[in-house]
C-alpha cells in the first residue's frame, strides 16, 4: 500500500523508548542495518527489510530523501517467491523416478522423499524472481508517532518485529482505547477510569 495511491489504509502507532543521539544518525544506521536484500537467483523464498520511499526497487538511503523536518519517510518491503503446488509435484515426481531407477528400488524412504522435495524447491526458487510488497512508513520522531500504510495483520507484525530489531524501540498499535489512554490531556484519574471501562455488547 503506497502513500501516493488513490486509496490508502493506515495503522497508527505510538513509539516507546528513546533513540540514541545523534538521532538522525541512529535512524539512518538502523535502516541501513536491515536494508532489504536481493534474493533473486537464490534458494531463499522470503525476505523482509527496509527500502527507500522514493526508489523502493533499488534499496538505498540518502539523508535528503529520508528526513522532512521531524518526519522520516521510508518503506517496509516484503519479497516472497510463490511456487505452484503442481509445479513442485511435477519435478518431485521426475527426481523420484530418476533415483528409483538408479538405485533399482521400488520405494524411497521418508527422508529421501523429504530431501528430494527440499532440493526441488531450492532449485525452483533460484529460477524465479521474488514478488515485492511495499508498505510506506511515516515516523515523527519528535512526537513519537508512526503511521504505517497497511492494515494487514501479517505486514503489521513484520513491521513491529523489524522496528524493534532496527532501532531497539517498541511500537504500540493505536486503536480507540489506546489512542484515548495516551492522550496528553488525560489526567491520571481519568486514565484510571478508562482502564476500568468494560466493553459493551450490542445486539438487535
Amino acid at each position: 500500500m503506497g502513500l501516493l495511491t488513490s486509496s490508502i489504509s493506515i495503522t497508527r502507532y505510538k513509539v516507546n523508548g528513546e533513540l540514541q543521539t545523534p538521532i538522525k544518525e541512529s535512524i539512518y544506521n538502523g535502516l541501513r542495518k536491515n536494508l532489504i536484500q536481493d534474493i533473486d537467483k537464490q534458494p531463499i523464498d522470503r525476505v523482509i527489510g527496509w527500502t527507500s520511499f522514493e526508489n523502493p526497487y533499488i534499496p538505498d538511503f540518502q539523508e535528503e530523501s529520508l528526513f522532512f523536518g521531524s518526519h522520516i519517510i521510508f518503506s517496509l518491503r516484503i519479497d516472497k517467491k510463490t511456487l505452484p503446488t503442481k509445479l513442485i509435484k511435477k519435478f518431485v515426481a521426475i527426481e523420484t523416478a530418476k533415483l528409483l531407477k538408479q538405485s533399482g528400488r521400488e520405494f524411497l524412504s521418508t527422508n529421501e522423499k523429504k530431501t528430494i522435495r527440499e532440493e526441488v524447491i531450492d532449485r525452483l526458487n533460484q529460477g524465479i524472481p521474488a514478488t515485492p510488497n511495499i508498505y510506506d512508513v511515516i515516523w515523527n520522531y519528535e512526537e513519537k508517532t508512526l503511521w504505517f500504510l497497511s492494515n494487514l495483520k501479517a505486514a503489521n507484525e513484520e513491521l513491529e518485529t523489524l522496528f524493534l530489531k532496527s532501532f531497539d524501540l517498541t511500537i504500540l498499535r493505536l486503536f480507540p482505547y489506546t489512542g484515548a489512554y495516551f492522550m496528553k490531556t488525560l489526567s491520571d484519574s481519568e486514565k484510571d477510569l478508562l482502564t476500568n471501562v468494560a466493553s459493551t455488547q450490542f445486539s438487535e
